[in-house]
């Protein structure tokens, strides 16, 4: 037997180190690994019911993002060194990983330093976005069934307080950025209605738009008038001297008529520049300016309102549809699936080497 074993092991060497490594390796995985049991829960974000504001100010930057991003970020938070801080911090995960396991699966070293420390966190905690379902599925192996339900409860607990807080903050943000606006638009709106009234004041008009309509209505009648006379004076001249009292009558008539069209006239516009059109032309401008300045106030006061009714929209709530599950069993590691990949493995890697090991001697042969 002995003969047999030494002869098999100095004629194929590589199959020989090949079924000690499955063999070290699965006494490892039957024998000597610890056991791991896995807390699991599965949570979906969800928010309030209310209304879509029609003018926010997240509307106008482009609106945040669908339930996906909330849980991506969600995933992250949880990955996070920051939720690694304060897990040990609660929990004191450095002891618990370093005083339980195997040499291979447990923390080494209690002091490591947090990018290690982290790097052992992700082999130990796993979440997954379920992009169909929309919904994420988390994991944690704990080496007591306790410690893996706490920590799979107090993941979702802070993953729920970071998500509110950032809506918070976000939803904070807006309105002091609304409020700081609604102060400015309200000192120029202000600004525009004195400097509208003020003009009106010094021309003592109330509308100098409607007054430039209502003297050329004025003109247009008097040019009716005007014409009219003039049409009389030449019935008159066909028959009557130039002399005659009524033509000159119609003669001063016309003249009169002449006289208040150009003054008339004057008054709308004049060389000066005091003339109507330009205190018309002045006056409208003030008046588009007030008015854009009255609905640019009008809308943010909108958004204002609508953006603290969005505050609403921005708490989260992690609504646990599978809640952290208190282990009864370990189910890691996954000893005969570790073991038979290794097995597998490592004897394909054995028969390409028998392979090329043929192949060699073929060749000096």
């Amino acid at each position: 037997m002995q003969r047999s074993l030494r002869r098999f092991v100095k004629k194929s060497p590589h199959w020989a180190v090949a079924i000690l490594a499955i063999l070290l390796v699965s006494f490892y995985w039957f024998v000597w690994a610890q056991d791991r049991y896995v807390s699991r829960a599965t949570v979906v974000l969800e928010s309030p019911q209310v209304a879509t504001p029609e003018i926010s100010l997240s509307s106008i930057m482009g609106g945040s993002g669908g339930n996906t991003q909330d849980l991506l970020l969600l995933r992250e938070h949880l990955l996070s060194v920051d939720m690694l801080r304060r897990l040990d911090e609660e929990l004191n995960i450095r002891d618990h990983y370093t005083e339980h396991g195997d040499i291979f699966a447990r923390l080494r070293n209690h002091d490591a330093p947090i990018e290690d420390l982290h790097k052992y966190y992700l082999r130990r905690v796993t979440v997954e976005l379920d992009e169909y379902a929309g919904v994420l599925n988390v994991q944690v192996e704990g080496y007591t069934p306790e410690f893996a339900h706490q920590m799979t409860t107090l993941l979702l607990e802070a993953g729920e307080a970071h998500m509110n807080e950032m809506g918070h903050r976000l939803a904070e943000e807006q309105v002091k950025f609304l409020e700081q606006q609604m102060v400015r638009l309200d000192e120029r709106f202000s600004e525009t209605r004195e400097a509208l009234l003020e003009y009106q004041n010094e021309y003592g008009l109330v509308s100098p738009t409607d007054t430039v309509a209502n003297i050329n209505q004025v003109v247009a009648t008097l040019e009716a008038d005007l014409a009219r006379l003039q049409a009389q004076r030449t019935a008159l001249s066909s028959y009557q001297s130039a002399q005659s009292s009524e033509l000159r009558q119609v003669e001063r008539n016309i003249s009169a008529l002449r006289d208040q069209i150009v003054e008339q006239r004057d008054r709308i516009a004049q060389a000066s520049g005091d003339s109507l059109n330009s205190v018309s032309a002045q006056y409208e401008t003030l008046e588009l300016q007030a008015q854009f300045a009255q609905e640019t106030y009008s809308s943010a006061l909108a958004a204002l309102e609508n953006t603290r009714l969005e505050a609403a929209r921005q708490l989260k709530q992690v609504s646990v549809l599978q809640s952290p599950l208190m282990p009864e069993y370990p189910t890691k590691p996954d000893r005969l699936y570790n073991s038979s990949v290794f097995a597998i493995i490592t004897i394909f890697l054995a028969f390409i080497l028998s392979m090329l090991i043929m192949i060699i001697k073929d060749h000096r042969d």
